[in-house]
């Protein structure tokens, strides 16, 4: 299982191309998503997310009226304060926690500070087992994530082996 950032970065990149052609392949095939789930469930348990933190530094995480209430209720701040002080605009014009040069603002090292109250969005990243649709349908976002985040890399080159897809 490979956890290196550097070099989940450099082979994301460069099997950029294979990952799409399986996405694409994955889509025109039916599969048991039981044995998807359990290959995410084998990755997920060999790799501790909180040792990489990634996913903080790279993506921008989207947040819903009840985070922020949550958010702002476990930070002892008005909704108003919290929106203030801990939102912005992503790019495609959602509410996203504010990001800073190191990633989102409530990184500390590898540390989410509010882990214990995180938003939803960030509770089931990479979205491997939790959120809505199946697998296939979500698999036009793994092929970025490959690039970033262990789990998604080592569950795509595991599920790349469990189709017998010819890379």
């Amino acid at each position: 299982m490979i956890t290196d950032l550097i070099q989940i970065s450099r082979l994301g990149e460069k099997k950029r191309p294979e990952n799409e052609k399986f996405r694409r392949w994955i889509k025109s095939h039916n599969f048991v998503e039981r044995q998807f789930r359990a290959a995410a469930h084998e990755v997920h348990d060999a790799i501790d997310c909180r040792e990489c933190a990634e996913c903080c530094r790279v993506t921008e995480a989207e947040i819903f009226e009840k985070d922020v209430v949550s958010l702002a209720k476990n930070l002892g701040i008005s909704r108003k304060q919290f929106l203030e002080q801990y939102t912005q605009t992503g790019t495609d014009g959602e509410l996203i926690l504010r990001r800073n040069k190191d990633g989102c603002v409530f990184l500390d090292g590898n540390d989410c500070t509010i882990y214990e109250f995180r938003p939803k969005t960030c509770e089931g990243f990479p979205h491997l087992l939790r959120g809505m649709g199946s697998i296939q349908h979500k698999m036009w976002a793994y092929v970025d994530r490959a690039t970033y985040c262990p789990i998604v890399y080592n569950w795509m080159e595991r599920v790349k082996d469990l189709t017998n897809f010819r890379k």
